[in-house]
């Protein structure tokens, strides 16, 4: 059996080829939290690939330390009533 390639029969209309190059896509304004997580997440990423930290025993930290504080605010809420 041979690797012939594929050939794409469909018919390719060259003029909306040409006007979607064009076209501009712009970026948007990110706020604060999603610029913040992205910023942590590559941090992460580069601590992880240099072996200094773990990156799942990270995560897990991270989750432990979200629910715990999650459920202190929920108790405080409960303490205000």
């Amino acid at each position: 059996m041979t690797n012939k390639p594929i050939k794409n029969n469909t018919p390719v209309d060259r003029k909306n080829v040409k006007n979607k190059a064009k076209e501009v896509i712009e970026s948007r304004e990110l706020d604060q939290i999603e610029e913040l997580s992205i910023r942590i997440d590559t941090l992460v990423e580069l601590l992880s690939d240099k072996g200094i930290i773990n990156k799942k025993g990270y995560i897990n930290n991270v989750m432990m330390r979200i629910h715990e504080t999650s459920k202190a605010k929920s108790f405080d809420e409960c303490d205000e009533i």
